[in-house]
């Protein structure tokens, strides 16, 4: 059976008097009775907990997302330059979609820039594009025309910084990275 709501305001108090002791005793234990409003705070408290999780997913979502995209630019970058080897002999690339050219380190980063998908900044990634000269053995390759020869190795690393939005999280950047070797081809 619910109980009717009291009302504590009198008629002999005005807007300046307080309430005598026992009229405030009264007001407290009923008020420290009454749950009208427990289920409303119950109900947010739940609600924000639910939120915080949910974002908090979202949000690793968007990491493991740049985390992918890092992983697989390494790997199209090393694709990239390694049929784009010295043997071409056609100059440098005009255009990160050029064939018929040799590929260069800024070649390269301008093709993982031309690849970012929304939601990746290309401010925020690193490109490192090296020849050193070795076959897959780490043995010196036949580098007649340049480290880029076919048979030589490229090696490709692209690092991102990625920043999580939410406040609780790290304020740190946490740098995602991709490393990818080949055998030049061409």
């Amino acid at each position: 059976m619910k109980r009717p709501v009291t009302h504590f305001a009198y008629a002999s108090e005005s807007a300046g008097q307080h309430r005598s002791g026992a009229a405030r005793k009264r007001f407290y234990l009923h008020f420290g009775k009454d749950e009208s409003g427990a289920s409303v705070l119950e109900f947010f408290l739940a609600f924000s907990v639910l939120l915080l999780c949910i974002f908090g997913i979202m949000e690793c979502l968007i990491a493991l997302y740049a985390e992918h995209f890092v992983t697989n630019a390494a790997k199209e970058a090393t694709r990239y330059a390694m049929v784009r080897g010295s043997s071409w002999n056609s100059g440098p690339c005009s255009s990160h979609a050029a064939y018929s050219c040799t590929a260069s380190s800024a070649d390269v980063t301008s093709f993982v820039d031309s690849i970012a998908p929304p939601g990746i900044s290309s401010s925020r990634l690193t490109v490192a594009t090296t020849w050193p000269g070795t076959d897959p053995s780490g043995n010196t390759c036949d580098s007649t025309d340049g480290a880029n020869s076919p048979t030589c190795v490229v090696n490709v690393t692209v690092q991102y910084s990625f920043n999580f939005l939410l406040p609780f999280v790290s304020t740190n950047a946490m740098t995602l990275s991709g490393i990818s070797s080949e055998v030049i081809s061409q």
